[in-house]
């Protein structure tokens, strides 16, 4: 608009209730419904308040999240620095950065983003581990 031709993020057409600008730095946890964009800075957790509702996180290119991640979809353009829990679905565009391991349902991964860490396969409600001397009692239960 008014000969302004640089390219701009693109930002997902509707749902975005919240904006934390270009300029902005919140310094901790930020918990939100419905449709989140990061442009700034974050220093601590970004949650869903559902984390199995419709909540949307979109992290621009010059966003930037430092802490753990828990939303059902997560749009990642920018840098990521912790884990990421995406209960429905994560996309990683070709300038995403994500240093942390990433708990997904579907990932979608464009040529040129970065993980430094793991990509883990969550499929329905986490399980609960038993520790070693549980399973032992549970093994010897089951073979009386």
């Amino acid at each position: 608009m008014f000969g302004d031709n640089k390219k701009k993020a693109a930002r997902p057409s509707g749902g975005v209730e919240t904006l934390i600008g270009q300029r902005a730095r919140i310094c901790g946890d930020v918990h939100f419904d419905g449709g989140l964009y990061v442009e700034g800075v974050v220093e601590g957790a970004v949650l869903a308040t559902d984390p199995s509702g419709n909540a949307v996180l979109t992290v621009s290119e010059n966003g930037r999240i430092e802490g753990e991640v828990r939303a059902p979809i997560v749009i990642l353009n920018g840098h990521l620095s912790g884990d990421v829990y995406a209960s429905q679905r994560i996309e990683l565009g070709a300038t995403a950065r994500v240093e942390g391991n990433i708990h997904y349902a579907v990932v979608e991964m464009v040529a040129g983003a970065m993980i430094t860490g793991r990509l883990i396969h969550e499929s329905g409600v986490p399980k609960q581990l038993s520790g070693p001397s549980e399973s032992k009692s549970n093994q010897k239960k089951d073979a009386d």
